[in-house]
């Protein structure tokens, strides 16, 4: 369907994909994953034909049909949101386009509003629907639920499972990939690892194979320090030389065992020391906010004091952004007392940066330009300890991954010192290890913190209190978010947007109609119970092979660790290296077996 062969990409000096090879068959569901800028985003827009390779190429037929959701991406103006999905698929029926909108978090009375009055999380699903309503034979979804709520997010992982089509998407969200993909994709220091797997068995499966590599390595170079050891200690002595001569060319001749190479860089994050502000940071009383015809909340009295760190949580489009945009003085309320409190320095890093950053900007002037002289010297450290470094800081704003705006973002916060931080949904385009280092550093800040995310376990431990954002209103919550959870009985932040949707009224006793229940289908019940036999069969053959080459390679190990004078360590090397690649084949079996 698709064959990326042997593509090589470089900026400069740097080379971001190395003579990658891998191909995308019929109806594949494919989770691309990968720290941020590693190269996922890159590899879509050489399939779409945006980006071309150093070398290598990309194959598709003709007849392919590609449908591309990117991180960033341009939004319509001077349409309703049903015409511009119908508009663009004219093909799609009237009921299609309402019901994939509905799936997407649109409500009726919502597809007749012009496009630009949504937010940019909004529109991508405007464009994420255009997408699937055209049926590309090959969808490639870049990081497609980070402006999703909960029961979006479900309806396209049950969308996308039913879906006929290939599909390659970049998610760092676990859950979903688990959901909707059955291989893997990993690519690191632009090498990539093929597993045919969903992503949480890709975790297990790469753990063990580095495990198994790293022993068979340390095997290895036990064995040849021994070999060495004896052609130096013999090469001189005639009565040896039969087997010194042997051992060298045994030497010569071995397979050596290389171990993969793994990215370990990560971030750097200290916040400069924090400035003494009043007592009060933020307060509002009665506040009513929107715009041009919407009011978003009304009546919300909120208070945020000096050193408290408070999270913003609630369904998408309830305000949480509305009132950042309020407190950083970019809107004004339609009504109510808003007052930022004495000597604040407010530091803003809002949701939507490809509109904060200039795209023609280099990262290097991204920065320098609001670097103060006292830093200038030190900027190039800055960087490096956002991970941009050496020909990285060069790059052109345009270029970068969403996770590496992110990070560019929280470096020019960190060009200024500031006393308080509104963080608007800064961990959407991060890893994983990218949060937690994130999040260590925001407890360690000595200012004032506003966050909003819908994150648990990025805000548990981190914000002490919790506003609500919820039909209209804005509630206080005293407490962490676990306390939160707790008190509303849910587990996830992603609960309290499903509890947000309107209830379905259940039938009265009296209207309430039994259905009648369907006709067993014996035969098919049959043909159900001998497949789950053979499979149950098969399992258990798996399960004794894999434990019999396991115990073999163990045996082997043990050989290899304190080898005796008969023993043949090439042979017991290369058996070991087949049983390890029998047991991988095995294990990858028993896996799709058990999903």
């Amino acid at each position: 369907m698709v064959s990326i062969n042997n593509v090589t990409v470089s900026f400069g000096s740097f080379t971001l994909l190395d003579g990658i090879s891998f191909h995308i068959s019929d109806g594949e569901k494919i989770g691309l994953v990968g720290k941020n800028g590693a190269g996922k985003s890159t590899i879509m827009k050489l399939i779409m034909g945006l980006e071309k390779p150093d070398s290598g190429r990309v194959e598709m037929p003709r007849e392919q049909t590609l449908g591309y959701l990117p991180q960033l991406m341009e939004h319509h103006r001077g349409r309703s949101v049903i015409e511009e999905v119908k508009g663009s698929c004219p093909s799609a029926g009237p009921g299609e386009a309402e019901k994939v909108l509905r799936g997407l978090g649109f409500l009726p009375d919502e597809l007749g509003r012009l496009c630009e009055t949504f937010s940019q999380g909004w529109n991508m699903r405007i464009e994420l629907a255009k997408i699937l309503l055209s049926k590309p034979s090959l969808l490639l979804l870049d990081e497609p639920t980070n402006h999703l709520d909960i029961e979006s997010i479900e309806w396209l992982e049950d969308y996308l499972k039913a879906y006929r089509g290939a599909l390659l998407v970049v998610s760092h969200d676990r859950k979903f990939l688990d959901g909707v993909t059955t291989r893997t994709v990993e690519i690191i220091l632009g090498k990539i690892y093929d597993y045919k797997v969903p992503y949480s068995k890709f975790v297990e499966l790469r753990a063990e194979r580095m495990a198994q590599q790293k022993a068979a390595y340390d095997n290895q170079q036990k064995m040849i320090a021994k070999t060495e050891d004896f052609i130096r200690t013999f090469r001189y002595k005639p009565t040896k030389s039969n087997q010194v001569q042997s051992r060298i060319k045994a030497l010569e001749k071995l397979d050596r065992i290389e171990v993969d190479e793994t990215d370990n860089a990560s971030l750097h994050i200290k916040f400069p020391p924090a400035t003494r502000t009043g007592d009060v940071v933020f307060k509002c009383e009665d506040l009513t906010v929107g715009y041009p015809g919407k009011v978003v909340f009304s009546g919300a009295n909120v208070e945020i004091k000096r050193g408290e760190k408070v999270a913003f949580v609630g369904r998408n489009g309830e305000g949480k952004t509305t009132l950042m945009r309020v407190l950083a003085g970019e809107l004004d309320p339609i009504s109510g007392l808003s007052k930022v409190g004495l000597h604040v320095d407010l530091g803003y890093f809002a949701q939507n940066q490809e509109e904060v950053l200039d795209p023609k900007d280099t990262v290097w002037s991204a920065v320098e330009r609001i670097c103060p002289a006292s830093m200038r010297t030190s900027l190039r450290d800055l960087l490096a300890q956002f991970l941009f470094r050496g020909d990285d800081i060069d790059k052109r704003v345009s270029v970068l991954s969403g996770g590496e705006r992110a990070r560019l973002g929280m470096a020019r916060l960190m060009i200024q010192s500031h006393n308080v931080l509104a963080l608007d949904e800064p961990t959407n385009h991060m890893d994983i290890k990218s949060k937690d280092i994130l999040k260590q550093a925001l407890q360690a800040f000595d200012g004032t913190l506003v966050v909003v995310s819908h994150d648990r376990d990025f805000l548990d431990g981190l914000v002490d209190k919790v506003y609500e954002f919820r039909a209209g209103a804005v509630k206080e919550h005293l407490g962490g978010v676990q306390d939160f959870l707790r008190k509303l009985h849910i587990e996830t932040l992603r609960e309290l947007e499903r509890k947000d949707s309107p209830a379905v009224e259940s039938p009265s006793v009296a209207t309430a109609v039994t259905p009648k229940p369907a006709p067993i289908d014996y035969a098919a019940l049959r043909e159900q119970s001998k497949a789950e036999k053979k499979k149950r069969q098969r399992i258990d053959f798996l399960e004794k092979q894999i434990a019999k080459d396991e115990s073999r390679m163990k045996a082997i190990e043990a050989v290899l660790s304190a080898p005796g004078e008969g023993d043949d360590i090439m042979e017991l090397t290369r058996e070991y290296l087949e049983l390890k690649r029998d047991c991988d084949a095995w294990t990858s079996e028993w896996v799709e077996l058990n999903d």
